[in-house]
């Protein structure tokens, strides 16, 4: 979390437990607020100015915090307290963001300001009245915690005063009866801010887990996506040098597994485990389980559908009969009990179609009637058996294999039962037993562990490089569409779009241009250069906290140079992009001497050069540098456990190697 000054952005919640709402406090609907006209009319071309508005309708709690009074439902009542914090920069104790460094946004110029949009929990809320309490020494400001400080609301987001912005965290709830949020109703909400305010782009980092379980792997194995997907996140760096092709791969590859692979692959650890839970669900669907990707879809969809308390049950009929087959049901009930009959004979064996049907013409004489009941077998149901039907991946031939089932379910009250009038099969299945198996098939087929990687040969090696691949993959992105948003039209106005190009050095001295994103600003049709020019450096300078001293010397992309008296929409159409070039003044340095002190990200003369293929920035992951050539790499690269202390002295490899060929001293 991003700390910042006591003095500012603090909240006196030490008076009670209960924050009590001001009678005359205004309460607005949770389901739509951040909606155009909920409760302000949004404009698109200016983030900072969108917050201000949404802000005079808050409760000000004091100079840097407001809040707003939201109902979620009537019956029962349910509020919670929407906060928004302004930390000023310059006053933060660290100024640098770390999550703009993850994304890959430390090049991106630092703001003035962010905006912290939190909902607190109950929890959260003691604990601020429980730290005021304990630090109650040395001044009142002392005496108050910082809302920003603390882990565990709801939800907290934060946004830099561009309109760029990071999900810090989302904490719903699955439990119906709970005073919290369900997960998806914050995320909605996240969202309709988003779009409400303007943001242009906002990054996450997904490393939620569940029950010991990655939700990022099982969630993009069954839907291609991680859960935040469905909001429209998407891959936006990956660690240890995974790229976003190689992140699809991954995904694909692992999706796309057939499920007979590991039937045929016998020295899988676990194997008769794992073909009896797969057996469990494929009757559950209904149809066939083919690839990795249909079984643990499957098992999630059925998640979300069963109570806690509750199981579910689902019935099959005893004989599979297509009604408008030309055979009567007792000559196709005969045709099964010959196949079924042949396939016990093969102990398990899988065989091929050829070998049943030439087995069962001794007693079938219609070969029409054979390939009809051969069709309608495959992964169904007979008595206690399952007629399992796959394509075998090395002959492409059709084989089969009869499997009892009636070991599959738990016995007692989550039991198999063969009790219907009808001659149905019912089979039921409990919510506590769905979590144990997708425990079991995360834990056996998905996760990366060395048992699975030592007996997973040929192509079911892919599985847990994939899964390592997707786990990988931590930072997600979504680009909103921001001032583009704004299509609204004023008399004797018109709208252009600035961005400033600055020429900076680097941390090794060398030059490099950064440009803003493009601001929009709305002005009178008779305008000229000189007004724009100190609009632009007025704007922006309010925005950026290295660009207060900024000043205007050209303007880029004009083919033919201007004087300031002309008119701007005489040389430029409404709607036109322009790009100002600038220095910085600084009355310290010459002009052009600045550092990395005005970037989100921290500069520095650091090489990383990593074994993974990661050669720039750090990505958020431990990294341990060589005591020789100074170069940073991956611990986990080098062959360090996380649980690991980083060793006093450590040589990369290519170091040791140049020491171990000096040649001995005599």
């Amino acid at each position: 979390m991003v700390k910042e000054m006591k003095e500012m952005s603090t909240l006196d919640l030490s008076g009670s437990k209960k924050r009590k709402r001001n009678i005359n406090e205004k309460v607005f609907k949770f389901k739509n607020f951040g909606e155009q006209g909920f409760p302000i009319e949004f404009i698109g071309c200016n983030f900072e100015q969108n917050v201000k508005l949404l802000l005079e309708f808050a409760q000000q709690e004091n100079v840097s915090i407001w809040s707003f009074q939201l109902e979620v439902h009537r019956h029962p009542p349910m509020h919670v307290v929407l906060f928004v914090v302004e930390e000023q920069v310059e006053l933060s104790l660290n100024p640098n963001c770390k999550h703009c460094q993850y994304i890959g946004w430390g090049n991106h110029l630092m703001c003035n300001k962010k905006y912290h949009f939190m909902l607190p929990t109950k929890d959260t809320i003691a604990a601020c009245v429980e730290g005021g309490l304990k630090n109650n020494i040395g001044g009142e400001n002392r005496s108050k915690l910082n809302l920003i400080e603390i882990e565990g609301h709801m939800m907290h987001g934060v946004f830099h005063s561009n309109g760029f912005g990071h999900l810090l965290c989302i904490n719903g709830s699955l439990e119906i009866a709970s005073s919290d949020l369900p997960g998806h109703s914050i995320m909605d909400f996240w969202d309709r801010l988003c779009i409400g305010l303007g943001a242009r782009k906002v990054s996450l980092r997904d490393v939620s887990t569940k029950k010991g379980m990655d939700l990022r792997l099982l969630n993009t194995v069954a839907y291609g996506e991680p859960w935040f997907g469905r909001w429209g996140y998407k891959f936006g760096r990956g660690s240890f040098g995974v790229t976003q092709e190689t992140y699809q791969s991954a995904i694909n590859a692992i999706q796309n597994m057939p499920l007979a692979l590991l039937a045929h692959h016998v020295g899988v650890i676990n194997i008769n485990e794992i073909l009896t839970v797969l057996s469990r669900y494929q009757m559950l669907s209904g149809h066939s389980l083919v690839t990795l990707c249909d079984a643990i879809h499957f098992m999630l969809e059925l998640k979300s559908r069963i109570p806690k308390e509750s199981n579910l049950t689902s019935c099959y009929p005893g004989l599979l009969v297509d009604t408008t087959c030309r055979w009567s049901p007792k000559r196709v009930e005969m045709a099964i009990r010959v196949v079924v009959e042949a396939l016990k004979r093969a102990e398990s064996r899988w065989v091929s179609r050829q070998e049943v049907r030439d087995a069962a013409r001794a007693y079938i004489g219609d070969t029409g009637l054979l390939d009809f009941v051969l069709k309608s077998l495959g992964n169904h149901i007979v008595g206690k058996y399952l007629v399992r039907r796959c394509l075998n991946p090395v002959t492409k031939v059709l084989e089969y294999c009869l499997e009892d089932i009636s070991k599959a379910f738990p016995k007692q009250d989550q039991g198999f039962r063969v009790n219907d009038s009808k001659g149905k099969q019912q089979y039921k299945i409990t919510w506590v037993q769905l979590m144990k198996d997708i425990y079991f098939l995360y834990k056996n087929i998905l996760k990366e562990d060395k048992g699975l990687m030592s007996n997973y040969t040929g192509v079911l090696a892919t599985i847990p490089a994939a899964s390592r691949i997707i786990l990988d993959t931590k930072y997600f992105l979504k680009e909103y569409k921001g001032i583009e948003a704004d299509s609204r039209i004023e008399v004797d106005k018109s709208k252009i779009y600035c961005a400033i190009m600055l020429a900076t050095k680097d941390g090794f001295g060398v030059e490099e241009k950064v440009m803003t994103p493009f601001e929009c600003f709305t002005l009178r049709k008779d305008v000229t250069f000189d007004e724009l020019k100190m609009e632009v450096e007025k704007t922006f300078g309010a925005i950026y906290r290295g660009l207060r001293n900024f000043a205007t010397r050209s303007i880029n992309n004009l083919m033919s140079p201007i004087t300031g008296s002309e008119l701007v929409f005489n040389i430029m159409k409404p709607g036109s992009k322009v790009v100002l070039g600038g220095v910085i003044i600084d009355h310290h340095h010459n002009n052009n001497n600045i550092n990395g002190g005005i970037f989100e990200g921290i500069k520095t003369n650091i090489i990383v050069d990593c074994l993974c293929g990661t050669k720039d920035e750090e990505d958020g992951e431990r990294m341990v540098s060589c005591d020789i050539c100074e170069v940073w790499q991956h611990t986990r690269c080098v062959n360090i456990p996380n649980h690991e202390e980083i060793p006093d002295i450590f040589l990369c490899n290519k170091c040791e190697q140049d020491i171990l060929q000096f040649p001995s001293l005599p």
